[in-house]
């Protein structure tokens, strides 16, 4: 079944994001190296060649790019439209937003969720509907460093292929009310 499973999940890849990413890329879309582009991602297909990856990247699931606002299409009979950079070295969380004529300068992380309508300066950790500012990304490694040192670490015999019930009863037990961490 673990066969049949991995088998069907690396054919829906193939048909729902590396195909597609290539058809983009075709069209403009501009991608750098070495990037982590998760499942789900949404590419503002009318104007994908404004959008611009830079290398080291990772976009998490569900990410939207959007180069376009047709807020006033019905009133004004035109429709804002805009660049959109990711620099190097970024993360992106799953089911960020990004709008026109943004850029996401390097080594910048995006919080899930996040609806960015502004510029993200370097090395800055931003959140929230609009994003704001939450720290710098050195502070945020920090701190999850200082988390690490007092919390739960599991290594990979629990992750999905290899996890047993009596280790997803323990990491129950463990994970609550706090955050762990998995190497």
């Amino acid at each position: 079944m673990k066969i049949v499973n991995f088998l069907k999940s690396r054919f829906r890849k193939y048909l729902n994001d590396e195909h597609w990413l290539k058809d983009y890329i075709q069209m403009g879309l501009k991608v750098g190296e070495n990037c982590n582009i998760q499942p789900g991602l949404v590419i503002d297909h009318s104007n994908c060649w404004l959008i611009q990856i830079g290398n080291n990247v990772t976009i998490a699931p569900q990410v939207y790019l959007l180069a376009h606002d047709a807020s006033t299409k019905s009133k004004l009979g035109c429709t804002k439209i805009g660049k959109i950079i990711i620099e190097d070295n970024c993360f992106i969380g799953a089911r960020a937003l990004i709008m026109p004529n943004v850029t996401v300068c390097e080594n910048s992380i995006i919080a899930s969720g996040s609806i960015v309508t502004k510029n993200v300066k370097k090395n800055t950790v931003v959140g929230g509907n609009p994003a704001k500012v939450i720290c710098s990304v050195d502070d945020y490694f920090e701190n999850q460093k200082k988390l690490i040192e007092v919390s739960p670490k599991y290594d990979q015999t629990y992750s999905l292929d290899n996890i047993t019930t009596d280790k997803k009863i323990q990491m129950n037990k463990e994970l609550t009310n706090k955050i762990g961490f998995r190497y």
